[in-house]
Parts: C-alpha cells; sequence; structure tokens
C-alpha cells in the first residue's frame, strides 16, 4: 500500500506525465495566405478549424495574414519545417527559376518547395454597379474601376484592360481593395475588381448592399488572356440570373522539405477527410475533387505522396 505522501507524489508523477504526452503529441504550424477578410483568408481558417476537429487537437494551426502569394514564397528563405502558405503553381516555379517577381531573389530555399493538396481556384470577378449600365468590358470605357494594389486580381485585372483595348480608357481609383464595397456604395467608383473564389465575400457583401452586374467575359476572351475557364452558377450571388463565365488561376498549399513527413502526411490526409465536411458550410470547397490534383506542377512532399498513394490517387512522375 501507498501512503498519503507517496500516492501524491505518484499523482504528480502521472500528470507530469500525460502533460508531456499532450505536449509531444501537438504540432503547431503556421498558415499564411491572404488579406484578413479576403475568402482565402477564411478558407485558411476554415482549413486550421478542420485539422483541429479532424486530429483532435493534435494539429494546430495559426493564420497569419499575408500581402499575397509573392510574398508567402518570399518567406520560405526564413521560414522552418511548420510553414505552410499558398501560392499558384506557377509563381512556384517561377521562383524555382528565378522569373518574374523572383529575377535576382532567387535562393536555393526555393527549390525545397513541396505541395500538399489543391484549394480552390483564384476566380477574376468585375463586379460594376448597375448604375453604371455597364454589361460588358467595353461598357468600362469612361469608368472608375477600383483594382487594388499588389494583388493578383490587380495585376490580372491591368492585364485584361489592355487585352481589351481598354488601356488608359479607364479611370483607376487609387485605393485599396478593403475599401471597394464602401466604395462603390458611396459613388466613388463604378465598379471593382477582385481574384476571392466564388463566392467572394466582397462580392456577396457588394450584391447585398445595392444591385451590381458581374461581368461576363465571351469565350474568345477568355481565350485571349490564356487563363482557364470558369463558370460561377447562377444564383451565387443576390440578383445574378444566369451563369458567369470568367477566368480561374489554380492555387496550392505548400510546405518545404524541412517539414517532417509525418506532419506532411497527417496535414494531407485530414484535409482531404475533412473537405466534404466543410463543403456543407462553404461552397467554395465543392469545386475542389482529385481533377484538381493535376494543377500541381511541381513535386509533392513525401508525406503527401503517402497519403495519395494510400488513397488511391493517380500521380504524376513530376509530382513524386
Amino acid at each position: 500500500m501507498f501512503g498519503s505522501a507517496t500516492k501524491f507524489g505518484l499523482a504528480l508523477v502521472l500528470a507530469a506525465g500525460t502533460a508531456m504526452t499532450v505536449a509531444q503529441a501537438e504540432t503547431r504550424v503556421t498558415y499564411k495566405s491572404a488579406k484578413a477578410g479576403s475568402s482565402y483568408y477564411q478558407m485558411g481558417v476554415e482549413i486550421a478549424e478542420a485539422l483541429k476537429k479532424g486530429t483532435n487537437g493534435e494539429i494546430i494551426a495559426t493564420i497569419e495574414e499575408s500581402q499575397g502569394s509573392v510574398q508567402n514564397v518570399m518567406e520560405v528563405r526564413a521560414r522552418g519545417g511548420d510553414y505552410v502558405f499558398t501560392t499558384p503553381p506557377a509563381l512556384a516555379e517561377a521562383a524555382r527559376n528565378g522569373k518574374g517577381a523572383f529575377e535576382g531573389k532567387g535562393d536555393p530555399k526555393f527549390a525545397e518547395i513541396r505541395a500538399l493538396f489543391p484549394i480552390p481556384s483564384l476566380t477574376m470577378h468585375f463586379v460594376m454597379a448597375k448604375s453604371s449600365g455597364v454589361e460588358d468590358f467595353a461598357g468600362m470605357e469612361g469608368k472608375t474601376v477600383l483594382l487594388g494594389k499588389g494583388t493578383f486580381g490587380a495585376t490580372e485585372g491591368e492585364k485584361y484592360l489592355s487585352l481589351f483595348g481598354l488601356e488608359g480608357k479607364v479611370k483607376l481609383a487609387d485605393a485599396e481593395l478593403s475599401n471597394a464595397v464602401a466604395a462603390l456604395k458611396n459613388g466613388q467608383i463604378d465598379g471593382f475588381v477582385t481574384s476571392g473564389s466564388w463566392p467572394a465575400p466582397n462580392v456577396v457583401e457588394a450584391a447585398a448592399s445595392l444591385p451590381v452586374n458581374i461581368l461576363s467575359l465571351t469565350p474568345d476572351q477568355v481565350a485571349e488572356t490564356k487563363r482557364a475557364s470558369i463558370n460561377i452558377p447562377a444564383g451565387t450571388y443576390a440578383g445574378q440570373e444566369s451563369d458567369i463565365l470568367t477566368t480561374s488561376l489554380p492555387v496550392v498549399a505548400y510546405t518545404t522539405t524541412a517539414m517532417d513527413e509525418e506532419t506532411a502526411y497527417q496535414l494531407t490526409k485530414t484535409f482531404w477527410e475533412q473537405k466534404a465536411a466543410m463543403s456543407d458550410s462553404a461552397p467554395w470547397w465543392k469545386g475542389v475533387d482529385k481533377a484538381l490534383m493535376a494543377n500541381i506542377t511541381g513535386k509533392l512532399h513525401p508525406g503527401a505522396v503517402r497519403y495519395y498513394k494510400e488513397a488511391g490517387f493517380e500521380l504524376t512522375e513530376g509530382q513524386m
């Protein structure tokens, strides 16, 4: 029999052992995606909740606000094995090759970038106040449009204005995208451009606040952009009576080879196992399926490869 003092000491040892087990079982990662208030930031919150739920709290993700995909990739140079970030595959490839935004900024760490899983694609939205009378791209001439700064949507928006003969013919508002809905409601701008996955929160807010036209591209215009086409189904936004044809760019969640195999395996496995539940509360997850794996043009993390092989996914040689 143990004396009371011995029992108390044993209890402390057991409690300490339990606490150490819990501490050792918990894995913390940082997930960096986009600006607060954007669809991608909200996706990060949903992924964090799904990871916590799907692993019984063994994986805890902290969400960090970001200025965009280029910043996310740049930070690979200073981050460790707990870093998860999102970016289009094309940007990850540009970093590895020291091209585009990464010209003259190459780093050996870029070669260590590895994919985990696809997330909803960037979807271009051209949102115009119905009172502006704009129903197609040609109608944007002479109007004031907010493109934002430093985002994929801003860069892509400028490119489309140039492609469709509107360069210098549209007044570009000098303001942050976070001010777009308020500026539209106040009549300071006629429209704005954003690239959030549908349904994009700022477009939902705009359509609920005042009548808007969300512009459709023609098939020829989509072809000119050299981007993938995507349909935003009718009824996605208030007052939207027909499908919207627009463009999209794939986005993927990445880490680096600094992450251990088991963590990458659990992140990937939990994401796919929780995706159906996420789709019930946020429609944008319904667009993520096995077909999006084809958008991952670089290598997958070995931990992710292990999950995909177990789950029967078909992988390319380049992904492995």
